[in-house]
């Protein structure tokens, strides 16, 4: 068993993930991981860095075959020892639990890796503690990804996530207005709870009906023509696309960020920006990542 909040999935969940997935398959056994659910709103790990879908994407693909995740609720109350009679030894008839360095469980967080080795030991459970993933000399956590995507860095969230940041919230409709000056934009809102991107343009990839393309994404206020004090957005033009896609949840990934929000004397010059970002945009793709998704 695998145990932690996984949020992001990143190389430093992975790792644990994978460490476990090997050991059950060395050993004959069946990879599971335990992980809980916290309220949207919930301050407790900070702003959520990917959907529940997304999580269980990953996981899926890293060999998890069991998953248990119930609402942080419903056992938040338990004492480090009932956590593991309960779960571990009573649900999972765990042989070897795997975590990060920095592990803690238990009612008010009372349990560490040590209580985890000693509560363990005397029910006959191993305990493997994989140490922590380090990106440009620093451990990586989702705190320090959520630093980086609200600094724009995607560089940096990509490779502590191991794979590009996306999302795949539903197309809502807008205004029309981009659709009217000549680029069509799909319009995606994040919900609310969900770590946001630094406003700006983006070098983008979305998956549209089974294909990868190139996309100029706009995620802020838009400053030039929002006159009513809306929230952020997350717009963007795919140059190579033509349908309309609403109500569908296609997913977008980021690549780059290219330039801040900013507020443009006209709309022609918001046009020649956002058909820029385009250019950039096709630019940055080779041939191979657009076109048919081998997912």
């Amino acid at each position: 068993m695998a145990l932690g909040f996984f949020d992001g999935v990143h190389i430093g969940h992975q790792a644990v993930i994978r460490a476990a997935v090997e050991d059950a398959r060395q050993n004959g056994r069946q990879a599971a991981v335990f992980t809980f659910r916290l309220p949207l709103g919930s301050a407790m790990k900070g702003g959520r860095i990917q959907t529940d879908a997304e999580k269980h994407r990953v996981m899926e693909g890293l060999g998890v075959e069991h998953y248990m995740e119930p609402a942080f609720e419903d056992f938040r109350g338990e004492t480090p020892e009932e956590f593991v009679d309960r779960i571990l030894a009573g649900m999972f008839r765990a042989k070897a639990v795997f975590c990060g360095e920095n592990f803690t469980f238990g009612k008010k967080a009372a349990g560490n890796v040590d209580t985890l080795r000693q509560l363990c030991a005397e029910r006959g459970i191993r305990v493997e503690v994989v140490p922590m993933a380090r990106y440009a000399g620093e451990f990586v956590s989702s705190t320090r990804i959520r630093a980086a995507l609200q600094a724009g860095d995607i560089p940096a969230v990509n490779a502590m996530l191991g794979r590009p940041y996306r999302i795949d919230f539903p197309v809502e409709h807008g205004k029309g207005l981009g659709r009217t000056l000549g680029f069509p934009t799909i319009n995606q809102i994040y919900p609310e709870g969900y770590m946001l991107p630094k406003f700006g343009i983006y070098i983008t990839r979305v998956r549209v009906n089974g294909a990868w393309y190139a996309g100029a994404t706009g995620f802020g206020t838009r400053p030039t023509v929002n006159q009513s004090g809306e929230g952020p957005t997350c717009e963007t033009f795919i140059p190579c696309f033509e349908g309309q896609l609403y109500g569908q949840a296609p997913v977008l990934e980021f690549y780059e960020y290219i330039a801040p929000s900013r507020k443009f004397d006209s709309l022609e010059a918001l046009t020649a920006c956002v058909n820029d970002a385009a250019r950039q945009a096709l630019a940055y793709f080779a041939p191979e990542q657009l076109g048919p998704d081998g997912e």
